[in-house]
């Protein structure tokens, strides 16, 4: 699937991030998007942006975007979703299906509180499952078909950093890229003309780090509700800091403050990223790791797999990688 245009695509995670850049080029290329997010206001500003970029002439002819307020990690909602694609592109067909939705939190199995652990993993895999089974038989009827599962870093190095656990996202990211793989071999047989990529970022800007705290807690507002600080207190604890001896307005700060550093102290951004994942596709390339320091982590957790979680391990690759010593 080398030509995109005319083709259909549906995106997860389109109000913001990686996804939102996905979009902006598949709909330069000429490809009409069907874009899930739980952020109607990100889509919004998506679709927005896709029209802008495609001015003076607009949106060419048989082109379509539509947006969806979807929750991926509900059943009901994803099918609800699939019955709104076809419904708005009038068609029983799409020819790719990028599973990008993710957000963090629930970083400790021991100390993280057990909604926000199985919110995250629920999203972060359950999603990719459910709108697999929703979308396939849609990609069953195409003469072509591409699903790409974003995983991660952390789905074979399940950590970000020498203090911090990442269970659930880890788990999750894990349980992407296992799935991905074996569907290889499930698709060859059963359904060749579909391929399947597992995308595997490293330190991409984006702003997972404030959206998961507003996902986790239901809440779009930029002002942190009791629910962000209880969870935010929760994960300083899972790094072994006593949060009981911080006020709320310190809490708030830390919770900003990483989120800014993780967005403007990327190796890469969000739109060099999606650039990456679709040439990848295009190359029909199963394993697309994206940015330096994902091939770095790569090579080297291949190379010393015994000592992937020993601190000074970690150390190592953050130096070689230029990662901040406090990631």
């Amino acid at each position: 699937m080398k030509d995109l245009a005319g083709r259909i695509a549906v995106v997860t995670g389109g109000g913001s991030g990686m996804g939102r850049e996905l979009v902006r080029q598949l709909v330069a290329e000429g490809c009409s998007i069907a874009m899930g997010d739980v952020s109607a206001a990100g889509l919004a500003e998506t679709e927005r942006l896709c029209r802008q970029d495609r001015l003076p002439h607009g949106l060419t002819q048989g082109l379509r975007i539509t947006s969806h307020v979807v929750d991926v990690a509900d059943r009901a909602a994803v099918e609800r979703f699939q019955g709104e694609v076809a419904e708005g592109h009038e068609t029983d067909k799409v020819h790719l299906l990028f599973n990008n939705a993710g957000i963090g939190g629930g970083s400790s199995f021991v100390v993280a509180e057990r909604d926000e652990w199985e919110r995250t993993f629920n999203i972060c895999w359950g999603g990719v499952y459910l709108c697999i089974r929703a979308f396939l038989p849609m990609m069953l009827k195409a003469d072509k078909g591409h699903i790409v599962n974003t995983s991660s870093v952390n789905g074979f190095w399940a950590t970000i950093g020498a203090s911090m656990p990442q269970t659930a996202y880890g788990a999750a990211k894990f349980a992407v890229k296992g799935f991905s793989e074996a569907l290889q071999t499930d698709l060859r047989l059963n359904a060749p003309h579909i391929k399947c990529s597992v995308v595997m970022p490293g330190h991409i800007g984006t702003a997972i780090a404030s959206n998961t705290g507003k996902v986790q807690a239901g809440n779009e507002s930029d002002t942190l509700n009791a629910t962000q600080l209880r969870q935010a207190r929760s994960r300083i604890a899972a790094a072994g800091v006593d949060a009981s001896k911080l006020g709320d307005a310190e809490v708030e700060k830390i919770v900003r403050d990483r989120a800014r550093q993780f967005l403007e102290e990327a190796p890469m951004s969000a739109a060099e990223a999606a650039t990456v994942i679709l040439d990848g596709v295009k190359a029909e390339r199963w394993r697309i790791l994206v940015g330096k320091d994902a091939e770095i982590l790569d090579r080297r957790v291949r190379a010393e797999p015994e000592r992937a979680y020993e601190v000074d391990f970690f150390r190592s690759v953050a130096a070689e990688t230029g990662w901040k010593v406090g990631r």
